[in-house]
C-alpha cells in the first residue's frame, strides 16, 4: 500500500453518521454529461463514494467535486472496467488491484477476454478504523465462458485478499459482484437457475464470504424481503417494472456490526443500469 501523508483522524472528522455508497455507474462520463452524477452528490451528499465501471481513465476527466479526494484504478484498456474511490476523509494508505502475490498463486493472467489484473477492479483505501474496498468482479459471460475464472481464481483470491487485511483491522467492501446470491435477489430465479450471475458456482462464492464471516449488509436488515434490486435490464421498460436483480452489495466485518446503523438501495437514482447502494456507520 502507498502511504499518504495527508492523513487526518477518520473518527475526529465526522460527527454522527458516516455514509459510504456504491455505484456502478456503467460509464461515470456518460452520467456526469446527464447532470445525474451532480444530482446524485447534492442530494445524498456521501462522505465515501465508491465507483466501478468507470470506464474512464482520470486524465480523460474534468470533474468538479473539490470536497473529495479521488482515487482511480484504471483498466489498461481504454473505455472498460475501472473502480474509483471519492473521500471527504483523507485515508491513510491506497492499493490498488489485487497483490502480486495472489496474482501468481491464483494464476490471474490473461485469458481470452483480457487480464483481470490489469483492469482495474480492485481500489483499497485505509482509514483510522477499517479498510474501504470497492471492487468490479469480472463477469462469468453468458455462455459461461469465464465461470472457471471466477470460481477457481478471481473470487477465492479476492476473498484470501479481504481476509488478510482484516487480521490487521475491520474490513468493509462493496460493488458490483455480478451475482445474485438467492432467489430473493432476482425478480424471476427459476429461469434463471445455471445462467451467468446465478449459477451454483457463483452463489458458491457468496456463500465462502458469508462463512468467512463478512456480513451482507442488507440482509442484517432486510433478511426476507424481495423486490430489492440493484440493476435492470435495458429491455421490456424493466427498470419501471422493477425486474431486476441485486446485484450490488456492501460487506462488513462482523466486528463493525455494532456500528451499522443502516442499509439500503437507491432505485430512484437514475443515469445508469445499476443504481447506488450505501451503508451509515456510527
Amino acid at each position: 500500500m502507498t502511504l499518504l501523508p495527508t492523513a487526518v483522524n477518520c473518527a475526529a472528522w465526522y460527527t454522527k453518521y458516516m455514509k459510504i455508497y456504491s455505484w456502478n455507474v456503467n460509464g461515470i462520463r456518460s452520467v456526469e454529461k446527464k447532470g445525474a452524477l451532480a444530482e446524485f452528490i447534492n442530494k445524498e451528499n456521501p462522505d465515501i463514494i465508491c465507483f466501478q465501471e468507470t470506464k474512464a481513465h482520470e486524465t480523460q476527466l474534468d470533474l468538479e467535486f473539490p470536497e473529495y479526494e479521488k482515487y482511480w484504478s484504471s483498466a489498461e484498456r481504454k473505455g472498460y472496467s475501472g473502480t474509483a474511490i471519492w473521500t471527504k476523509i483523507a485515508p491513510l494508505n491506497v492499493a490498488y488491484g489485487l497483490p502480486e502475490g495472489l496474482i501468481t498463486e491464483y494464476k490471474l493472467d490473461k485469458d481470452d477476454y483480457g487480464d483481470p489484473s490489469n483492469e482495474g477492479r480492485v481500489t483499497m483505501l485505509e482509514f483510522e478504523d477499517f479498510y474501504l474496498t470497492t471492487v468490479y468482479t469480472p463477469n462469468s459471460k453468458g455462455d459461461l465462458s469465464r465461470l472457471g475464472l471466477r470460481e477457481k481464481q478471481w473470487d477465492p483470491a479476492f476473498l484470501q485478499y479481504m481476509k488478510r487485511r482484516e487480521e490487521t483491522k475491520p474490513m468493509i467492501f462493496c460493488g458490483d459482484f455480478n451475482v445474485a446470491h438467492t432467489e430473493l435477489d432476482l425478480a424471476n430465479p427459476k429461469p434463471n437457475i445455471g445462467k451467468h450471475g446465478f449459477t451454483t458456482e457463483e452463489r458458491g462464492g457468496f456463500d465462502n464470504m458469508l462463512k468467512a464471516g463478512f456480513i451482507d449488509t442488507l440482509r442484517a436488515f432486510h433478511p426476507e424481503e424481495g423486490n430489492l434490486y440493484t440493476w435492470w435490464t435495458h429491455w421490456a421498460n424493466a427498470r419501471a417494472r422493477n425486474v431486476g436483480w441485486r446485484i450490488d452489495y456492501f460487506m462488513i466485518s462482523a466486528s463493525l456490526k455494532g456500528r451499522l446503523k443502516g442499509a439500503a438501495i437507491h432505485a430512484g437514482v437514475m443515469g445508469s443500469d445499476h443504481c447506488p447502494v450505501s451503508i451509515e456507520l456510527i
